[in-house]
């Protein structure tokens, strides 16, 4: 089974991480999408941090909302999972797919991420080796529209190719002229696997945004709520 771990603190839990799940496990080769609730992230201040167990239940309650009102299509499934609060604190992303494909052998894990994190990836613990050793698939994320990437054609393809995408080797991959990837010098040229989501729903908001207005903590953030991002989620309309 191929499983997407989407990483992050949740702070709060909206319906972009919701919708975007949605999406990703409608458009892609992944089975299961796992968000990993981190309970410290490194490159996060720990002084906004909400409790890791109270983000934990609002993403699972959350989920379970999404979850009655758009069922998925057979074979796919979202979870949350409290892995990284079993593991060494801070919680480092390669750490915890080093712990998983201990843990799950019989799992393909494929990193999610936006593409604001991709911006600062090299400064993430040891992502030489996420790169050589996971499928990195990017969404666009706000900062995408005003500062494009550029394309990196021997190794990165787009949401187009993506349901197809041969996780057991880089080789063979076409870029498409959606696909607005930079990979780190050292990494051209090898079997690094990045897959732009360009066709990917833009949800205009953000955990930072929502606790700078003071957003009342609830698990009900999720599309259902918000008639002007109905379709958002993809399968319908896929």
């Amino acid at each position: 089974m191929v499983v997407g771990i989407y990483g992050g603190s949740f702070n709060p839990v909206h319906f972009g991480h919701i919708g975007l799940a949605h999406w990703v496990l409608g458009h892609t080769c992944i089975d299961s999408l796992w968000f990993m609730v981190t309970p410290n992230n490194p490159l996060k201040d720990s002084a906004v941090l909400a409790d890791g167990r109270l983000r934990l239940e609002e993403a699972r309650k959350a989920v379970a909302l999404s979850l009655a009102e758009h069922p998925l299509p057979q074979g796919k499934s979202l979870q949350v999972s409290d892995f990284e609060f079993s593991l060494p604190l801070p919680s480092y992303t390669a750490q915890t797919l080093r712990a998983l494909v201990q843990a799950f052998p019989q799992h393909e894990f494929v990193l999610v991420i936006g593409e604001d994190n991709w911006r600062i990836f090299t400064r993430w613990r040891d992502w030489r080796y996420i790169l050589s050793s996971f499928p990195v698939f990017v969404y666009p994320r706000r900062s995408s529209a005003s500062q494009p990437a550029v394309s990196s054609p021997d190794n990165v393809v787009d949401a187009s190719s993506a349901a197809g995408i041969t996780l057991h080797t880089g080789s063979g991959l076409t870029a498409s002229p959606a696909a607005a990837i930079t990979l780190p010098p050292d990494m051209q040229g090898t079997d690094a696997r990045v897959v732009f989501l360009s066709g990917a729903p833009f949800f205009d908001i953000s955990s930072t945004e929502l606790r700078a207005a003071s957003y009342p903590r609830s698990p009900l953030a999720v599309p259902s709520q918000y008639p002007h991002t109905q379709g958002c989620l993809g399968m319908e309309n896929s």
